[in-house]
């Protein structure tokens, strides 16, 4: 008994290798496989090992190899076709039977591949010939070199319809295949059929095997669709097929890694800048067919989301579309690139470091899912508070897999409190950082002739009303060293996100040091590389901040959870807002430090006097301090202020 080669492949897409033989053999992972005791020999150390993504075992002690179907016929006993039925039962697939039917099927399958074949051809030379001139200077204008062109099998559907239907008829393909094969449309009303595409540059669709099973098309003229798809054909389901996937298989091996970007033209620049493992949905949201593609290739593969606001949705629609598919070891990560750019203009402006550089940063999907619910919220009541459980509640019971759910659910859970210094769901588990009240720790503070620091938190009204974190509440009384590193963030994103503010007020701020070694390790390397290149803009700075080892500490500072105690320090940010609480939290520094330390040199002089000391050291100590106070109001006073007045 035989069947088609697509079935078979769609088993072996569909059932799991590390299922199937974790049933019978205890498996350890060891990067991208699993290793375990022989089942076909006995052995008392591990030879026998089995690959995922490339979807084989092998014993190197006794030989044994094969796929997930040959592996149920060694253990099982069973023939090939008795293996094939038993797991398309697990896969939910019903096999096909050898009737004259089916024979049918896989003969016209053939024959439409054919046909698409036929039409890919066609649609090359028309490229290379004099119709395809505009065309070429198109692709050309987007960086596109012949080596790429030729490799993506890129072409040309003229403006004359009907030009590939005479060209295929002619080759012996009649129009009823050609219909069935997405090519022409035939209308209803028995009038002449037409090319589907026609004026457009053609993508080549390719199946996983780099069979042509349909196209897509970029408009070169006024048209309503920039983008246009083959129509669902037999061959052909856009929400099951990811672009440039039988190129990008061997290459995410290699790299261990795969990017989903957006389109055509990103993926063929993604590949001709020296990253070939990258694949592109078909103009809609990822779907749960395709992350489980990607996750045959990948166990976490790199969403790229563009900047804008349009990029920030689709991000939101993967991650609520992967939560119920979540299973340990399995996520996503998303990527977002510079406000106005996209991977395509990315390595052409920048180059590709800038776009390693963006893939770094990638963060985990529990970071969407909590800025999905906190990017554009305030939670400075308990019942704002109440609101957002109930919203992280909602996410968290989308995921279907109970452990998965579980490690959520404790993230989610330490991020609540370290926020609002109580957790979603009780107190955070010890180890998953749930952190005492410590009053030994204390907040940023001054270095240098200012070197005590005070215990308190930022009481300044920042910009747009917003209270500075540290004030008053629960929170501030249970956690201060939670609030002492939040001040600290925020400080930094907004420094990072607006780095011209670092130019302007650099005496000021380089007497600032941090509590955290790690984020003070960041705040000093942004005032140098904004003292070296005073002009740069944020994308700039990032770039140079995480080429020197910070891209993980830049995570920390530039998202949600930041960003909602103070909306300075966004990117979107009006530079007025951030100079203004820039100004604020130094000026509160000042005036604290500087109080603090008169009065602490005041005690000391009536210490003295009280002991019966000579007085002369002690107030000498107090004079120098008002020195101080005086030559701190002479430079605060030099200080342009926003509005030109006093802050």
């Amino acid at each position: 008994m035989s069947f088609p080669p697509g079935f078979l492949d769609e088993i072996r897409a569909r059932v799991p290798l590390a299922g199937i033989v974790g049933r019978r053999v205890k498996l350890a992972r060891r990067g991208r496989e699993h290793t375990g005791l022989c089942p076909f020999h006995n052995e008392k150390t591990p030879s026998f090992t089995l690959n995922e993504d490339k979807g084989f075992y092998h014993c190197f002690g006794c030989g044994a190899h094969g796929d997930v179907i040959g592996f149920i016929m060694q253990t099982e006993g069973l023939s090939f076709p008795e293996a094939v039925e038993r797991l398309a039962g697990e896969a939910g697939l019903e096999v096909p039977r050898p009737t004259p039917e089916a024979r049918a099927a896989a003969a016209r399958q053939a024959t439409l591949l054919e046909a698409l074949e036929a039409a890919a051809s066609w649609f090359e030379e028309q490229l290379s010939g004099a119709a395809g001139a505009r065309a070429r200077a198109y692709l050309e204008s987007r960086g596109l070199d012949p080596d790429s062109i030729s490799a993506f099998r890129l072409g040309f559907a003229p403006d004359r319809r009907g030009l590939l239907r005479s060209a295929l008829n002619a080759r012996g393909i009649d129009d009823g295949r050609l219909a069935e094969a997405g090519l022409i449309k035939i209308p209803e009303d028995g009038g002449d059929p037409r090319d589907y595409f026609f004026n457009r540059i053609i993508f080549p669709i390719t199946d996983r095997r780099g069979r042509v099973i349909a196209f897509g098309g970029r408009a070169l003229g006024d048209s309503p669709a920039k983008y246009l798809n083959s129509p669902d054909t037999p061959l052909f389901h856009k929400g099951r097929v990811l672009y440039n996937l039988a190129r990008a298989r061997q290459a995410a091996r290699d790299a261990g890694e795969i990017i989903v970007v957006e389109g055509y033209m990103d993926a063929i620049a993604l590949t001709a800048a020296g990253f070939p493992a990258v694949v592109a949905p078909l103009g809609t949201a990822v779907t749960a067919e395709q992350i489980g593609e990607l996750w045959r290739l990948n166990d976490e593969p790199v969403m790229c989301l563009d900047g804008d606001e349009a990029g920030q949705r689709a991000g939101m629609k993967v991650a609520e579309r992967a939560l119920p598919l979540l299973r340990p070891g399995r996520s996503l990560r998303f990527a977002t690139l510079p406000k106005g750019e996209d991977p395509d203009s990315l390595v052409r402006g920048a180059g590709p470091p800038a776009m390693r550089r963006v893939l770094q940063a990638a963060r985990p999907l529990v970071e969407l899912v909590w800025s999905l619910e906190t990017v554009s919220g305030r939670f400075d009541t308990p019942e704002r508070q109440a609101g957002l459980k109930r919203a992280l509640d909602e996410r968290l019971r989308a995921i279907g897999d109970e452990d998965v759910q579980k490690a959520y659910r404790e993230a989610l859970n330490q991020r609540f409190f370290d926020i609002f210094g109580f957790g979603a769901w009780g107190r955070p588990a010890r180890g998953h950082g749930g952190p005492r009240y410590n009053p030994a720790r204390r907040p940023l503070g001054l270095k240098g002739r200012r070197g005590r620091q005070e215990k308190q938190g930022f009481r300044r009204q920042g910009s747009g009303g917003e209270r500075w974190p540290g004030g008053t509440g629960a929170a501030a009384h249970q956690a201060p060293n939670l609030l002492a590193r939040r001040q600290e963030q925020v400080l930094l994103a907004t420094l990072v996100n607006h780095p011209e503010l670092i130019v302007e007020y650099a005496e000021c701020l380089a007497e600032l040091n941090f509590e955290s070694g790690a984020l003070d390790r960041l705040f000093q390397a942004a005032l140098e590389v904004g003292a070296r290149e005073p002009d740069l803009d944020s994308d700039a700075m990032k770039c140079h901040l995480t080429e020197q080892g910070f891209a993980t500490n830049l995570g920390e500072i530039l998202n949600a959870n930041v960003y909602v105690h103070g909306r300075f320090a966004r990117p979107d940010a009006a530079l007025e807002d951030s100079r203004a609480a820039i100004l604020h939290i130094l000026e509160d520094y000042r005036r604290r430090q500087d109080a603090s330390e008169i009065d602490v040199a005041g005690h000391d002089l009536a210490a003295a006097l009280a002991d019966g000391e000579r007085p002369e050291k002690a107030l000498a100590n107090l004079e120098a301090k008002k020195r101080l106070l005086k030559e701190s109001n002479e430079l605060w006073g030099e200080i342009d202020r926003p509005d030109g007045g006093d802050t």
